[in-house]
């Protein structure tokens, strides 16, 4: 008996090591499903069990594999989503667009001002900001954008809603100001069932390894948890003057997608309100809370 349980384990070990190899190398010989089964078992070191999800974490993989709306392609698109989300809180709401591009080639440097911001419709974090468009390496922006215009996103975990978007190059406006050292500040709104239930203030998001983040409250207090990924920002930045109406804009479009858990973000920018986008999987669904338990608090706000 100890050797066919030695043998069972040795083989254990063999299919894990084969899954991994598949995971990195090969992901798209593997479904969703098993897919995403593989990555939570290498980052946390335990079987996901989608058949009874509890955490926060775990309810975002099991909407990954099994809340499929052919609408949230649109959403998650970062073209499309504008028309989308005027349509619920209007047009003064959304950042001007320059200019969009169905592939890098067709990127035309000279009709565009001299600041400036690049990114892929189905992409996440890939951005090119151009404050000063002399100054800019064209070559280098051209090729981190041609980087993230061929990358499959959807890929790398499994993020459903990024499947069926086309790939497309959108030019924004540049937003800011001064007191804003020229990099806005996120205001992330966790809606659960159509509901804003507590949002993340963050700063510095251009660049992930020294951005800065801090859970708060709907009212604005330090929530009791935060996420290892990122820095805690010390004092936390006061909040906007329109924070009532961010609250408001952020329930009323979490109500209009309907759905068990979206998050919301917004930017104020000299007064004004800005839409930023439409977050269906936080982090891939891959949060690290500290302390560990509020994984299964915050669990427990999303009714599947």
């Amino acid at each position: 008996m100890q050797d066919i349980a030695w043998i069972e384990r040795v083989g254990e070990r063999f299919m894990n090591r084969i899954l991994k190899n598949i995971v990195y190398h090969a992901p798209r010989l593997l479904s969703d499903r098993k897919f995403i089964e593989c990555i939570w078992e290498l980052k946390f070191g335990y079987k996901l069990d989608l058949d009874n999800p509890k955490t926060f974490n775990e309810k975002m993989q099991w909407l990954k594999v099994f809340d499929h709306r052919p609408e949230y392609f649109r959403m998650a698109d970062k073209i499309e989503a504008k028309d989308f989300v005027a349509g619920i809180i209007g047009e003064e709401h959304i950042i001007p667009t320059i200019a969009v591009f169905d592939k890098p080639s067709d990127i035309d440097w000279n009709i565009l001002p001299e600041q400036f911001v690049l990114k892929c419709s189905h992409d996440s974090g890939g951005l090119v900001i151009c404050r000063d468009k002399e100054k800019l390496d064209k070559a280098e922006a051209g090729e981190k954008v041609n980087k993230c215009w061929k990358k499959k996103f959807y890929y790398q975990s499994r993020e459903w809603c990024y499947k069926g978007i086309r790939p497309r190059i959108i030019c924004e406006k540049l937003m800011g100001d001064e007191l804003q050292r020229n990099s806005l500040i996120d205001y992330k709104f966790f809606c659960f069932n159509g509901i804003p239930k507590f949002l993340y203030i963050s700063y510095g998001l251009e660049d992930h390894s020294t951005a800065s983040i801090s859970f708060t409250d709907m009212e604005g207090r330090r929530m009791p948890f935060h996420s290892s990924d990122f820095k805690e920002i010390e004092d936390p930045l006061p909040l906007p003057k329109r924070f009532d109406d961010m609250k408001e804009i952020a329930g009323n479009l979490a109500k209009a997608v309907d759905n068990a858990f979206i998050r919301v973000d917004l930017y104020e920018i000299a007064g004004e309100i800005y839409f930023s986008e439409l977050t269906f999987y936080p982090n891939g669904g891959y949060i690290p809370f500290v302390p560990a338990e509020w994984d299964r608090k915050l669990g427990d706000l999303i009714r599947l």
